[in-house]
Parts: structure tokens; C-alpha cells; sequence
């Protein structure tokens, strides 16, 4: 198993979360492969965008609806800093994912996240679990409880 994945089980079971990683056959990537694979609608996949904080120095992760848009703009004013571009080697250092792959949970450091209020209207969402064909399903409510991120509207 990889370390990636082995970090979002052990964050979910400490949290008391008990929770069926699927490895899916084909990658999921993006939000549309992932909807596919599990069988569900685009809005159901919680797609981890992030950004880095330009005042910070560090990653922002916003987490959304698979079919919405971040707004730069709007994403800059919640997240009260602007907002760039994380390069690969900035996500991997501070979330220990790759891209394509970003577990809400499981980072190897704490993460400011922002949550997308969109996803609260399902009774489950689907989220990476570390690696581009591992996903999981948890109730949108508990993944905001367990991530520590703030509601807040910045899609556009």
C-alpha cells in the first residue's frame, strides 16, 4: 500500500471515520473520471484544487464541487491573501500527494482549507485517498467536520 494512501486511512480512522477505499481500474484524476467510476454525479466529487498563498508561502486547498470552478478572485478574498499557482513540488511538500491524487485529509502538514457548500447537498461525496485510482464516499458534512475547513462560496 502506499504511503499516501496509508496516510488518508490512518487520518479518516482517527477521526472515527470508518470508511471503504475503492481502488477504482481506471485513473480519477479529474472529476469527470472520478464521477464515472463511482457512479455518481460530477457535483458528488469533492476535487481538492490548490493554490499556493502568496502572503503565506503555503497551500490553500479549496474543496469543491467536481462541477464548479474555482474563482481566482473569490478564492483570494476568503482565503484573505492572494493566490498563485502551487507547483508540483510545493503540493507534494506540504500535502505528501501528488497531483491528481490530493486527499482532503491525511496531509503531512496542516492545510488552510475551504469547503464549498455545493457539496452539502448530497447525503455522500466521493474525495481522493491519496492516489490518482483510490477514492472514498463520506457524508459532505463529516468530510467539513474532519478537514477543519471553512464554508465559504468561491466558485464561480
Amino acid at each position: 500500500m502506499s504511503k499516501s494512501l496509508s496516510r488518508v486511512r490512518a487520518a479518516l480512522a482517527a477521526a472515527g471515520e470508518v470508511v471503504e477505499v475503492l481502488e477504482m481500474a481506471e485513473a480519477t484524476r479529474t472529476a469527470a473520471e472520478a464521477a464515472a467510476a463511482a457512479g455518481c454525479e460530477i457535483d458528488q466529487i469533492a476535487k481538492s484544487i490548490i493554490f499556493r498563498g502568496e502572503a503565506s508561502g503555503h497551500v490553500v486547498l479549496f474543496l469543491t464541487a467536481g462541477g464548479n470552478r474555482v474563482d481566482p478572485a473569490r478564492a483570494a478574498e476568503v482565503a484573505g491573501q492572494p493566490l498563485g499557482k502551487a507547483d508540483a513540488a510545493l503540493v507534494r511538500a506540504e500535502t505528501g500527494f501528488a497531483i491528481g491524487g490530493v486527499a482532503p485529509v491525511g496531509h503531512l502538514r496542516p492545510v488552510t482549507g475551504f469547503f464549498d457548500p455545493r457539496l452539502l447537498r448530497f447525503d455522500r461525496v466521493w474525495a481522493a485517498a491519496g492516489t490518482p485510482r483510490h477514492i472514498f464516499a463520506i457524508a459532505p458534512q463529516r468530510l467539513l467536520q474532519i478537514t477543519g475547513a471553512r464554508l465559504a462560496e468561491f466558485a464561480g
